[in-house]
C-alpha cells in the first residue's frame, strides 16, 4: 500500500511559476515510476508527466511540454512538478499516481495508487 498526498499547488497569475511536491509513505517509490495528471472542471483527467523509477526517462503531453518539468527524490520519497510559464487553461486539480510497470503511462489505467490532489489555479 502507497499513500500519496500532493502539495504545492495555488493561485498564480498567467506566466508565474508553481512547483507540486508528491510525498509517499507506506512504501518505497523507488519501487514506482509515476505519473502527473490533471483534471479541470468539466472535463476528464489527462496526462500530464511519467518519470520513470530511477528518474532518468521523462515524458510528457504536448500541452505542457517545454513548460513543465517532474523530477525524483527517492531518498525523500518525493516527486516534483516544475511548472513555468503558467497558463490560464492550466488550471486543474493535479494528482500523481504510481505506476509499476512503467508501461501505458497516458492512460489512468496504468496507474494503482493515486493522491487526493493540489488545485492549481492560474488567473488571467
Amino acid at each position: 500500500q502507497v499513500q500519496l498526498v500532493e502539495s504545492g499547488g495555488g493561485l498564480v497569475q498567467a506566466g508565474g511559476s508553481l512547483r507540486l511536491s508528491c510525498a509517499a509513505s507506506g512504501r518505497t517509490l523507488s519501487s514506482y515510476a509515476v505519473g502527473w495528471f490533471r483534471q479541470a472542471p468539466g472535463k476528464e483527467r489527462e496526462f500530464v508527466a511519467a518519470i520513470s523509477w530511477s528518474g532518468t526517462d521523462t515524458h510528457y503531453s504536448d500541452s505542457v511540454k517545454g513548460r513543465f518539468t517532474t523530477s525524483r527524490d527517492n531518498a525523500k520519497n518525493t516527486i516534483y512538478l516544475q511548472m513555468n510559464n503558467l497558463k490560464p487553461e492550466d488550471t486543474a486539480v493535479y494528482y500523481c499516481a504510481t505506476n509499476p510497470s512503467y508501461t501505458d503511462t497516458y492512460s489512468n489505467s496504468g496507474y494503482n495508487y493515486w493522491g487526493q490532489g493540489t488545485q492549481v489555479t492560474v488567473s488571467s
